[in-house]
């Protein structure tokens, strides 16, 4: 198989017998498996995930482009950076002394920050879900076009579930950002994302897909027990840690 046909989403590696039957494409499969592998590192607190996280997003972009689905594309491009700006933050010293960002609880102004920026980001974005996709994925295409690629721009159809896809948006972007910062809610907002996401695939008939979020809400599930755990672990780490010092005097 050259490289072109594995890119290729028509280039079916297993029909799933779920439904009506579901063709999974080589690069889907592979994506998918890579994604798999970035969520189960992540919730064991591997820095490898960001590197599984960084082909399963430029897979996915690829799939976005041949079936057209602009805006979703474009935010691949946000998650690419996401994960690069994690990899980053995961292994630099993240103070003076040369330790590492640990796992941890968001304080009570931050949380309630986040609560309310997520829940005004869900509200209007379900009220102008169309309008903003529709200029991400214009803005995808001219972007596009400046290197050649000559694509008309897309006619997309309104929303199925605009509430509950602006909800999976914003918290996805949200979640991805507390990840990057080793805070334990990223974990909470994964589960609630793919309990949303098994439900809405379900209900359009996408079986597969619901499947696959199913798996991807066990391990988040996983991670929201480990981290809770590691994050109480550090918290009990740091007043023996403060008081060292003091005992030494």
């Amino acid at each position: 198989m050259d490289l072109t046909a594995f890119f290729d989403i028509n280039n079916t590696l297993v029909t799933i017998p779920i439904g009506g039957g579901y063709a999974m494409s080589w690069i889907e499969a592979i994506g998918t498996v890579f994604g798999l592998l970035c969520i189960w590192y992540a919730s064991q607190e591997k820095t490898i995930n960001y590197l599984f996280g960084l082909i399963n997003v430029t897979l996915f972009a690829i799939i976005f482009y041949q079936i057209q689905l602009y805006g979703i594309l474009l935010l691949q491009l946000f998650f690419f950076c996401a994960n690069v700006y994690g990899w980053y933050a995961w292994t630099r010293p993240a103070s003076d002394t040369g330790e590492r960002l640990e796992v941890r609880w968001l304080s009570k102004q931050k949380l309630l920050g986040t609560a309310v920026i997520s829940a005004c980001s869900i509200a209007l974005l379900t009220l102008y879900i169309d309008p903003f996709f529709a200029m991400l994925a214009k803005l995808a295409v001219n972007t596009l076009n400046l290197f050649g690629a000559e694509l008309a721009h897309p006619v997309l159809e309104p929303d199925a579930f605009p509430f509950w896809d602006s909800t999976m948006t914003v918290l996805s972007v949200v979640a991805q950002i507390l990840m990057t910062r080793k805070y334990v809610e990223n974990w909470i907002l994964w589960v609630v994302i793919n309990v949303i996401s098994v439900g809405i695939y379900a209900a359009q008939g996408v079986y597969a897909l619901s499947l696959e979020y199913a798996i991807l809400l066990f391990i988040a599930a996983n991670g929201t027990r480990a981290w809770m755990k590691t994050a109480k672990q550090n918290q009990e780490k740091q007043p023996s840690q403060q008081a060292a010092p003091e005992a030494s005097v």
